[in-house]
């Protein structure tokens, strides 16, 4: 069987180990599953230096060197795809995930070391890829779902594999492979009291895709909205459409894989990663089942079922935190989120302008932001009110909304910058505009992004970048009357 060695990318060097790769871990098992012999490397829990890297790549003769991750991963996965190949050259190098799905040819333009891309879900694809290594079949042209480079450097793209629709047939992530007592030490996140008490915490998705259709989402790919036709040279490419499939686990499967976290590693928080969950908890059938047994299994925590304060030495059980769409909620739903532990839910509320929010296809509107923030706290829950700058059309007007709402409302918030990562709607519309602020190099633009706190490509119509970092400050601060005295200069000069 083959040998490979799977090596988890650098997420953000400024940032501690939080999270352990969910997607990695189930692909791990998957991997294991099927009888081949595994070595992780994490190295975004290690950090190690290059020339610990090259140690782990001489450390055996591997048939498979694989790596994957966010586009945000790119400056590390460049860097070592070209350290596999100078110390494995023999190996297969295999890259996946969101950093080559929505983009394909440009990646592999970019790293001529990688010799497959998986594109999209990789669950079945990978597996696939492994069994033509151990039959001694290098013939890639009829798997589904992947980019591939023939013996004279050109690449070719393969029609896209079929999402898995029974989620439940995959074994449960494999968290053993990583160093997780690394990641615990940066359990703590500043969302909620339960969540900064937190002392070991894991992620875990129960759904996968999202109904709604946010032009600055780049989650796409995963959840089936690219495709793959031909261009008019002949060659397929990858394309944008607005398909919106939604695939959840069973209420058994997320109940039986919290036990198995609870009772390997004794965890006291999950986090679920789904990109809107309350959309789930929406279908009645499924909710009832998941909060039943969520109960029966002993996760609710005692300070909720006693209706007391938190108190980290008192309560026993898991509290959870998750993410919600503003249009979805109401009073009902969020007191039963609440009472099996629900700490904090995080909303894309992005904005209080409901010209802003039109333009985004959010789905939503101010008044629904609003009701939702409220709704939130009075449910005992901490609402997270993810907010963004830098939109297309933002204005002066739009800004001053979102600062006012803030104030109604009590909000501190540091908002991201619109940002067009590859995969969203804003980067397919907006590409010509971002080559041109960074002279036509687009590796340059991939090398530079972040997490959008950091500003990179500008797509909005009426701030350069300058601007809109100031503007972020002064909204910060709440000040308003400063806002407005930059409008009245831009005015008067004629912008």
């Amino acid at each position: 069987m083959a040998k490979i060695l799977l090596i988890n990318p650098v997420i953000r060097y400024q940032d501690k180990p939080r999270h352990v790769p969910y997607g990695l871990a189930q692909l791990s098992a998957i991997i294991l599953k099927e009888g081949h012999q595994l070595q992780v490397f994490d190295a975004n829990a290690w950090r190690p230096t290059d020339n610990e890297i090259k140690s782990v790549l001489r450390a055996d003769k591997w048939d498979v060197i694989a790596t994957g991750g966010l586009v945000t991963t790119y400056g590390f996965i460049k860097n070592l795809v070209k350290l596999a190949r100078e110390e494995s050259p023999s190996s297969l190098i295999v890259l996946g995930g969101g950093v080559i799905t929505p983009i394909p040819y440009d990646i592999m333009s970019f790293l001529p070391e990688v010799d497959v891309g998986v594109i999209g879900e990789g669950y079945v694809t990978f597996p696939e890829v492994l069994r033509r290594i151990d039959d001694g079949r290098n013939k890639w042209d009829d798997i589904l779902g992947i980019i591939w480079r023939d013996s004279s450097g050109r690449n070719h793209l393969n029609t896209e594999r079929p999402l898995i629709n029974d989620l439940d047939k995959l074994p449960f992530p494999a968290w053993d492979l990583f160093p997780v007592e690394i990641y615990f030490r940066g359990s703590s996140l500043l969302l909620s009291e339960e969540a900064m008490l937190s002392r070991k915490r894991l992620e875990i998705m129960c759904s996968y895709g999202c109904r709604f259709s946010c032009k600055f989402c780049f989650h796409l790919g995963l959840s089936g909205e690219l495709t793959t036709k031909k261009r008019v040279d002949g060659d397929l490419d990858i394309f944008l459409t607005h398909k919106r499939k939604v695939r959840a686990h069973s209420p058994e499967y997320v109940i039986a894989l919290v036990k198995k976290a609870k009772d390997e590693f004794d965890i006291d928080f999950v986090v679920f990663l789904d990109e809107n969950f309350a959309g789930l908890a929406r279908d009645k059938e499924w909710f009832d089942k998941f909060s039943l047994l969520w109960k029966q299994m002993g996760f609710q925590p005692e300070c909720v079922k006693q209706g007391r304060e938190h108190d980290d030495s008192f309560c026993k059980g898991i509290h959870w935190g998750t993410t919600a769409h503003a249009a979805q909620v109401n009073m009902d739903l969020l007191n039963r989120l609440r009472s099996i532990g629900c700490s904090y839910l995080d909303y894309g509320l992005e904005s209080f302008s409901d010209k802003i929010l039109k333009s985004l296809g959010k789905g939503s509107n101010s008044k629904k932001n609003e009701e939702a923030v409220v709704m939130t706290l009075k449910a005992g829950i901490r609402p997270i009110p993810n907010q963004i700058i830098g939109f297309p059309d933002e204005s002066f007007e739009s800004i001053k909304k979102s600062v006012k709402a803030w104030d109604r409302l009590g909000i501190q918030n540091y908002p991201f910058l619109a940002t067009p990562y590859p995969g969203s709607e804003w980067y397919f519309t907006y590409k010509e505009k971002i080559l041109e602020q960074y002279s036509g190099n687009l590796e340059e633009f991939l090398l530079d992004l972040a997490d959008a706190t950091d500003i990179t490509a500008v797509i909005s119509k009426n701030f350069n970048s300058v601007e809109l970092l100031g503007l972020r400050e002064l909204m910060v601060n709440r000040d308003v009357k400063r806002i407005e005295e930059y409008e009245k200069t831009r005015e008067r000069m004629g912008n």
